[in-house]
């Protein structure tokens, strides 16, 4: 009787270290995302894994590949981040990982660009979704671990303007100053708030030197039709020459607006560095 009244007393005991046994080891698999990190906007990640690496670049690029003999350079806002598994879960194969991302850009009207196995699961896919393109670069080996590379695609910032003096250092040797820190959305005419440190310096070179007067010059790529792009251009010149006017109080009688849209390349249209570089705006002495 004495024993059985004792085994009674250990049980509730024995529940306790069980119960803390449980704990412990549910606190150990879930372990920690490294700090700072996150998962990117369009995707979750595969159940039971952290973040052991999280980069994240405002801009930078990446080669991806887009069939056995064919690569797409993609340059913006750039995350590479390597997921571990916790411990004691099962390891999803690399097609498992490898089909979930697939299926997870599907979803939301995204594409499947190219799929490889060598050694395990490699994938490409893109996303065009809110007037943002992203694109994502997926590796698993089954060691545990896979990777994501992940850039958002867009222009870079300007961040070092040309000053008045500059611009008419270049406009005094070469007869132009040529600017890439006015901005506009695509296909658009409206300049961007992002622009007004150049406009500034714009008005500054003008008001500065009492007899200059400019042509102000749009140009464009070669994407699209002819026509388009010498309206786009013509309409981004006078734009950039009204917010002069209108804001920083330049006479309108010493600038006028041009638009030589894709006709004067300053390097080639078959690579979007070269279309980025083709798309300016020019002031050239008159």
């Amino acid at each position: 009787m004495k024993d059985k009244r004792k085994r009674t007393q250990l049980l509730p005991a024995f529940a306790i270290i069980a119960g803390m046994l449980i704990l412990t080891s549910f606190v150990a698999n879930a372990q920690s995302d490294a700090e700072g990190s996150k998962d990117p906007a369009l995707f979750t990640r595969m159940p039971g894994y952290h973040i052991y690496r999280y980069d994240d670049l405002q801009f930078d690029q990446y080669e991806f590949k887009t069939g056995s003999d064919k690569t797409q350079v993609v340059e913006g806002h750039s995350l590479f981040i390597i997921y571990d598994a916790n411990d004691g879960i099962q390891i999803p194969s690399p097609l498992q990982i490898g089909r979930n991302y697939i299926n997870a850009a599907k979803s939301v009207g995204g594409q499947l660009v190219y799929e490889f196995h060598d050694p395990g699961e490699d994938v490409v896919v893109k996303v065009v979704k809110n007037n943002m393109e992203t694109w994502a670069y997926i590796t698993a080996n089954g060691n545990g671990s896979y990777s994501i590379r992940l850039i958002e695609k867009q222009a870079m910032k300007q961040d070092v303007v040309a000053d008045a003096s500059t611009m008419n250092k270049s406009i005094k040797e070469s007869g132009k100053a040529t600017l890439y820190g006015i901005y506009f959305d695509t296909g658009k005419a409206d300049v961007k708030p992002e622009s007004q440190p150049s406009l500034a310096e714009i008005a500054k070179l003008v008001k500065e030197n009492a007899s200059l007067k400019l042509y102000v010059v749009g140009h464009t790529d070669n994407t699209g039709t002819l026509e388009a792009n010498m309206k786009l251009s013509q309409d981004r010149a006078a734009a950039v020459v009204n917010a002069l006017v209108g804001t920083y109080h330049v006479d309108n009688s010493r600038l006028k607006a041009c638009g030589d849209g894709p006709t004067a390349p300053v390097a080639s249209n078959d690579s979007d560095e070269g279309r980025s570089l083709n798309r300016r705006v020019e002031l050239v002495k008159q």
